[in-house]
């Protein structure tokens, strides 16, 4: 469990916000909760042992209290607690403190501070994905003109942001967006492909084959081709991955072709 933080009297205002939130957090956290979590982490993670619902619930609580607080206070209480974070379960909770907002308030350029996040705050898989899945998604339903461009992400040095430079896209092959739908060009999914294929990491590896899954619902024959193009030099998993949802027979299929390559 964490050490509480020093008493309100002598914290800063978001200090002060983050100190209550850790209080609230480790009122509903477990030790058992945290050694489950950990099982789904191949590194060594720091949880205080709070679930998703239950942050989300802390989030619901603490701002129906503090109504004080306006979406540029609730930004910077995020960078706050992004900075000064210590457990997985923080920086969890500092993106849910701004998701209500980001959809109708902040300006184009927050992209860049997500990337600043993901490069700098970010720390394990589950962290990349609630902010693509959840905050980022938000964000660009109402800034489709944004989505191409985190494509960039790609090239960043940091794996965590060459992660998300897929994840961002998975709910985006085709979306719904009033009464427009927005298709993400397919060609931009083949060149996040490419440029990541030979990555190392393996938590990149393993998003290349969520967005060659979720792109094979509108474009399957494109990626049975590249798929099968591509199967000598695409990790194993990488490939699992990628084929989960196609027809039975096709995985079968492309998984005999790695098999043949051992050989």
């Amino acid at each position: 469990m964490f050490k509480e933080c020093c008493p309100i009297t002598h914290c800063n205002q978001y200090h002060a916000y983050h100190c209550d939130l850790l209080v609230r957090l480790n009122a509903v956290s477990s030790v058992e909760n945290a050694r489950t979590m950990a099982r789904f982490f191949n590194h060594e993670v720091n949880f205080i042992g709070v679930k998703a619902p239950m942050i989300k619930q802390v989030v619901q609580e603490f701002q129906a209290k503090q109504i004080q607080l306006d979406a540029n206070g609730y930004l910077a209480l995020t960078e706050h607690i992004l900075e000064h974070a210590k457990y997985t379960e923080e920086v969890l909770l500092a993106f849910w403190l701004i998701n209500k907002f980001v959809k109708r308030h902040y300006k184009d350029d927050l992209l860049q501070r997500f990337e600043y996040w993901l490069e700098h705050y970010v720390s394990n898989w589950s962290h990349v994905d609630d902010l693509c899945i959840k905050t980022i998604y938000q964000f660009m339903l109402s800034r489709p003109h944004l989505i191409e461009s985190t494509q960039a992400w790609s090239r960043s040095t940091n794996p965590w942001c060459r992660r998300a430079a897929n994840v961002v896209w998975v709910k985006f092959i085709k979306r719904k967006m009033g009464r427009d739908t927005f298709m993400l060009p397919k060609t931009l999914i083949f060149e996040n492909c490419d440029r990541l294929l030979k990555d190392e990491d393996p938590f990149v590896q393993k998003s290349i084959g969520w967005l060659l899954k979720v792109a094979a619902v509108e474009h399957q024959e494109d990626v049975i081709r590249y798929l099968k193009t591509n199967i000598r030099s695409m990790q194993r998993g990488t490939l699992r991955y990628a084929i989960e949802k196609l027809d039975p027979c096709i995985r079968q299929q492309l998984l005999s072709f790695t098999a043949k390559g051992k050989e």
